[in-house]
């Protein structure tokens, strides 16, 4: 129930020799800089488009930025204060409870993150699969009792540990506290954690893979319908095209949201598997385990809230339209003679096309 457990096998207040703080600052200014800059940018855009309320999944990008930036503010100035004195966690404080703290911190932003990536994938999934539902019972307002219920959720599995389900212990070199995942003697409880906690990551990253299927799916029909309609819709029909324009743009909005949702998602996907990975090997083996194995797999899990900003900052509007522009030109249908089909072969007027949005 104490944090001073040690899962490096470690028994000095000292930092190892030859342990620099060089990769733990670089991943804190990149992770602060990062989400400062999404969070501006996410500002930004809301002051030019104060006419509208912000859609319920722009305000969930937002609670992402904000949980990614708390993550990144509450753990890192711990592992550079430690560098700074030369000790480790377990040493800043009597009783172990900065590191106490730290794993806390760590497994609880870790986790909430997640639950509000899986919640953008459903909330789109449900924004193209269920449309009538989702426009009577969702809302921005969703937000403000989803987000609530998520932080909630994951701060009740994350204080397990400290209640004694589970244990909070630190990591070579000293500088890093988390879930105990290595089995000991008369502490099998402590590995039952870890594992559950592993298999909830597994099972989000297997819901937000179908709901992003889902989006496909739906975002399929939906081109495949738009296409129909243009070959039975008449030319001398002015208030078709303006349709036509605005489900053309619809379609336009829900590809730009699927590529930024799919981008995060493999981020996802790789900063979390190692750590699921390690620990089922850790429980399923009986053999000691390869810590430094263990401390790659935490920073990989770590690294997940300073590349989520940055994937933000990066896939801007004009980014998502090139984006959009070569995914449209490699799924494009060709005519027979290997030419695409145009308007002009169909006699339709131009309209928005969905490459051009």
């Amino acid at each position: 129930m104490n944090g001073t457990g040690r899962a490096d096998g470690s028994a000095g207040e000292a930092l190892p020799a030859g342990a620099r703080p060089l990769v733990s600052a670089l991943m804190f200014s990149a992770g602060l800089l990062g989400n400062l800059l999404a969070l501006a940018l996410l500002l930004r855009g809301r002051r030019g488009a104060r006419q509208r309320p912000p859609a319920l999944f722009h305000v969930l990008v937002l609670a992402l930025v904000v949980t990614d930036l708390l993550g990144t503010c509450s753990v890192s100035p711990l592992v550079l204060a430690s560098y700074h004195r030369n000790l480790t966690l377990t040493s800043l404080a009597r009783g172990g409870h900065i590191c106490l703290y730290f794993g806390f911190a760590m497994s609880f932003f870790g986790l909430a993150t997640m639950l509000i990536l899986f919640t953008m994938a459903l909330e789109r999934c449900l924004a193209l699969g269920r449309p009538y539902f989702y426009e009577r019972f969702l809302s921005p307002r969703t937000g403000l009792v989803a987000l609530p219920a998520i932080y909630t959720f994951s701060a009740a599995l994350c204080s397990l540990p400290l209640l004694g389900f589970g244990r909070y212990v630190q990591y070579c070199p000293g500088t890093w506290c988390f879930i105990q995942m290595h089995l000991e003697p008369h502490r099998g409880l402590d590995v039952a954690f870890s594992l559950l906690y592993a298999t909830l990551l597994l099972l989000l990253i297997v819901a937000v893979l179908l709901c992003n299927l889902s989006v496909m799916a739906n975002l399929a029909r939906m081109h495949r319908r738009g296409q129909r309609s243009r070959r039975v819709a008449a030319p001398e029909q002015p208030r078709g095209a303006a349709g036509c324009g605005r489900r053309m743009f619809s379609m336009a909005e829900e590809i730009d949201h699927l590529l930024l949702l799919s981008i995060m998602t493999i981020t996802f996907v790789i900063c979390s598997l190692p750590f699921t990975i390690r620990a089922y090997v850790n429980k399923l083996s009986e053999a000691e385990g390869d810590h430094g194995w263990d401390l790659l797999a935490l920073r990989f899990l770590s690294i997940n809230s300073i590349v989520d900003p940055w994937v933000f900052a990066i896939l801007r509007p004009p980014v998502l339209r090139l984006m959009r522009s070569v995914l449209c030109c490699q799924l494009t249908p060709a005519a027979p003679g290997g030419h695409a089909v145009s308007s002009a072969v169909t006699k339709l007027p131009a309209r928005p096309h969905l490459c051009g949005q």
